[in-house]
């Protein structure tokens, strides 16, 4: 085995500063995924039959065809239809925020059907208005609930983000095939961006644990 870790030395700060181009578009992709998905799921556990019928047919849609097929058609279609040149960066926050609010509709909506529905019951009983039983009783509780769930979605969303090099977002991954063109050897800098992308998903199942013991102890306290 001819491995020369030497030959990417110049290239680390280069491949560095991907870091924070990938956790900038994942972050903006997972704010537009939370904000709709919840949307989503009030509208699926809503009694608005079309509103119900939407958010369906929605998550359907973005579940049922791949991530990629997604994301060129932000890429390439928009272009095409509109005449508006839309730009990598963006195309690849639609497209992942889109998708990933499909599935954090499911989260959230399995989350606040876990909640007791006495609670539910006593907040009308009581004659708490519906918007405001939602945000201080029933979505408090049911994130408890989603949490796991929520965190495994913050997590696949990181690793799927490599995508985003076929679109040339100077991501991680864009910036290690950048380096493997320049010095004709590739394996070295896949495994060094593949390193940092299992620290990152590392810390974020650190994170993630951390959250949840807190959110026991808060309970039994």
């Amino acid at each position: 085995m001819n491995l020369d870790f030497g030959q990417i030395t110049p290239y680390i700060p280069f491949m560095l500063e991907g870091i924070w181009v990938t956790l900038k578009f994942v972050g903006v992709a997972l704010i537009v995924g939370f904000i709709l998905g919840t949307l989503l799921a009030l509208c699926k556990i809503g009694n608005i039959k079309i509103l119900n019928w939407c958010a369906i047919a929605y998550t359907s849609i973005f579940r049922g065809t791949p991530l990629i097929l997604q994301l060129m058609t932000f890429y390439f279609a928009i272009p095409q239809l509109t005449g508006y040149d839309i730009s990598p960066f963006l195309s690849a926050v639609l497209a992942f925020g889109l998708n990933s609010a499909a599935y954090i509709s499911e989260i959230i909506r399995a989350g606040i059907q876990a909640v007791d529905k006495g609670q539910t019951e006593a907040a009308m009983a009581l004659g708490v208005p519906y918007r405001q039983m939602m945000k201080d009783i029933i979505l408090p509780q049911a994130l408890k609930n989603i949490l796991p769930a929520l965190m495994n979605e913050i997590i696949t969303l990181t690793k799927e983000s490599a995508l985003v090099s076929t679109i040339s977002v100077l991501d991680l991954m864009r910036r290690a095939q950048v380096v493997g063109a320049d010095i004709y050897r590739n394996f070295e800098p896949l495994l060094f961006v593949g390193l940092i992308y299992w620290v990152m998903v590392f810390g974020l199942s650190t994170i993630g644990k951390v959250l949840e013991r807190r959110l026991k102890v808060s309970d039994q306290s």
